[in-house]
């Protein structure tokens, strides 16, 4: 156990010892090569990467150089990642026996390795992470270890002030006086709905009851996000601190943390970090010398979509099967065993500390009038820079897509994106200059959802898009109520017949009504907004669905049962692209002539599309 004086002058030596992983100038010979360790690199040998490094050093006997597993950085799409500091020099996509020439030519000779250096937005080579278009634009609060501490040592959490802000609200702050603090800095629920976390803090702190609890919401099931993974796998510790923070705000003195059992690195890091905090008395009795005790396990869930829910989710704490209970009561009032229980998801407790330690004029000033501070992204889909990204609230979806995703791959057009997941809505063309905020999204029938962000360029076809997020919504649905357990599968079965090529008009009528009953009657917000897809792709593509059941056309050609694929004589080069690549030879020419697709030999795969420079090929 580590006395308050000591965690202070431990944040004071690490400090020092890590100046060089933030500042460029720091005056030292020592140098940290970080290495993303999150899921993303991981799977493409990362951890490789770092045992690689470590052997040749110390073959090498270079003792001046440590090696550092951090969390994601961002950039996913030029993973793995491996960044030299204080220099501050990003390598992308670097491999395992890139590591040899790293250590001789950078490490040994101070010279830059050109050909691993990121290429940016306009194809430029940049050397630096902070030069990258992808970072210009953001502001990291809930990201802000992500990718700068290893997450697995508590010491380098606590050098960049990590836990201060638990010692200042145990020292020198009454729980109202933090609950206060919350309300004025306006942040609001980052798990989707959006609800005022101060006002849940403080409701829950006037619930009556001796026992109370804190839970953390890290059961991430949309399709595409990875924002609350991405936190837990970098920077564990900002959750404990902030569970600690509201745990002694409301009065409880037990947490728990729902984590789905598909995140086995973020499980690792959590506990990793749950045992590092239990030692240093961070967890446990008399945290920092005072009276107040607080302690956190971790519960895991086997992947159901519907405990993301904050009632399913207790039931599932619980032991029991994880179905939503009517509302009202709260949570705030009855959770977890009836008790009084506070419930945020993973990114709202990771401003916790930062608007503590700044003060809550700081973070109101970010953001909009309704929606302040930033909010993450797991940006994906058919965009060139994929990854996290943290930005403002207010900022435009173009300026996510094209200032710092990149753009759309292959010089296509945006079509849509896809905010919320199968919870949220389709974004149009028009609209992409819309400020991205709770009210401006709802506005034109989208949501912020959770922060998962797919972009779509003009080859995907909208009506199998709706059906996609039916096809999931429907497979999870716990079937509690006849809404959305009979509901959402009418409505699928009528979107497969409709791509199927046998649709009529009376199917989009059925379409809308099912979508506002199932809308109007489910007991939760799953039920509730699963046919929000549908209903935006209405609004919208209008158009696209008129063409499958009248015209009986697909016109990105993914509804395979209407699909011709042609290619058009003037655009085509001749330049046999698309014969190559056909995988059952349904395409014929010879030389430099055009080219035509064979209709009785054509699976409509779609790889001559795809395949095919000049867009030449299509409907």
């Amino acid at each position: 156990m580590k006395t308050l004086e000591e965690i202070n002058t431990i944040r004071k030596v690490a400090r020092k010892e890590l100046d060089l992983r933030i500042n460029t100038k720091a005056d030292t010979r020592e140098k940290h090569i970080l290495i993303c360790h999150g899921t993303g690199c991981t799977s493409s040998k990362s951890p490789e990467i770092l045992k690689r490094f470590r052997k040749l050093l110390k073959e090498k006997n270079i003792d001046n150089v440590r090696v550092i597993q951090t969390g994601c950085f961002g950039l996913c799409a030029k993973g793995p990642i491996v960044i030299i500091r204080p220099e501050d020099t990003f390598y992308a996509m670097v491999k395992p026996e890139d590591c040899e020439e790293i250590i001789e030519k950078h490490i040994q000779n101070g010279e830059i390795v050109e050909r691993l250096l990121c290429k940016d937005i306009d194809g430029k080579k940049v050397q630096k992470l902070d030069e990258l278009s992808f970072y210009k634009k953001q502001k990291r609060i809930a990201l802000k270890n992500c990718g700068v501490i290893n997450p697995e040592e508590i010491d380098e959490y606590i050098a960049f002030d990590g836990y201060k802000a638990l010692e200042k609200v145990l020292t020198q702050m009454t729980p109202d006086d933090v609950i206060n603090v919350i309300k004025d800095s306006g942040l609001r629920g980052r798990g989707g709905a959006g609800f005022p976390t101060g006002k849940k803090w403080e409701l829950t702190k006037a619930s009556e009851g001796e026992q109370k609890y804190v839970v953390c919401n890290a059961d991430e099931g949309d399709p595409g996000a990875f924002m609350d993974r991405s936190i837990l796998e970098g920077d564990p510790h900002s959750v404990l601190e902030a569970m600690a923070i509201a745990a002694y705000s409301i009065g409880a003195n037990q947490g728990y943390i729902y984590v789905r059992a598909e995140y086995p690195i973020a499980v690792h890091r959590l506990q990793v970090a749950i045992d590092q905090a239990r030692e240093y008395g961070i967890l446990g009795k008399n945290i920092f010398g005072t009276d107040f005790d607080f302690d956190i396990d971790i519960r895991l869930g086997a992947g159901a979509f519907v405990c993301g829910e904050e009632t399913a989710l207790l039931e599932s704490i619980e032991g029991k099967r994880g179905q939503p209970r009517v509302k009202p009561p709260y949570p705030a009032q009855s959770g977890l065993w009836g008790k009084p229980t506070l419930i945020n998801n993973v990114e709202t407790y990771a401003n916790i500390s930062q608007i503590i330690l700044n003060g809550a004029e700081w973070y109101s000033s970010i953001g909009t009038e309704t929606s302040k501070g930033t909010k993450v992204f797991a940006l994906g889909g058919n965009v060139n820079n994929i990854g996290l990204v943290e930005v403002p609230m207010g900022t435009t979806l173009r300026e996510i897509v094209y200032d710092i995703g990149g753009g759309i791959p292959n010089g296509r057009d945006f079509k849509a994106a896809q905010t919320g997941g199968p919870s949220g809505g389709c974004i149009p063309k028009e609209h992409l200059d819309t400020p991205i905020d709770y009210e401006s999204l709802k506005e034109i029938g989208s949501m912020m959802g959770s922060g998962g962000l797919i972009v779509m360029d003009d080859t995907k076809c909208m009506v199998a898009l709706a059906k996609f997020y039916l096809e999931f919504t429907v497979s999870e649905s716990c079937g509690k109520c006849t809404p959305c357990r009979i509901g959402t599968k009418r409505m699928l079965e009528i979107l497969t017949k409709i791509c199927d090529g046998n649709g009529t008009e009376l199917d989009i009528y059925k379409l809308e009504k099912l979508a506002s009953n199932i809308q109007k009657a489910s007991i939760c917000g799953l039920g509730q907004s699963a046919p929000n897809p549908v209903v935006s792709t209405l609004r919208y593509f209008r158009d696209e669905f008129k063409e499958h059941v009248i015209q009986k056309e697909c016109r990105a050609l993914e509804c395979k049962a209407m699909a011709k694929i042609t290619i058009n004589e003037e655009k085509c080069k001749g330049c046999g692209l698309c014969q190559r690549n056909c995988p059952v030879e349904a395409i014929e020419g010879e030389a430099r002539d055009k080219r035509v697709i064979n209709q009785d030999k054509c699976i409509k795969c779609g790889t001559c599309i795809s395949s095919c420079p000049f867009h030449a090929i299509g409907n």
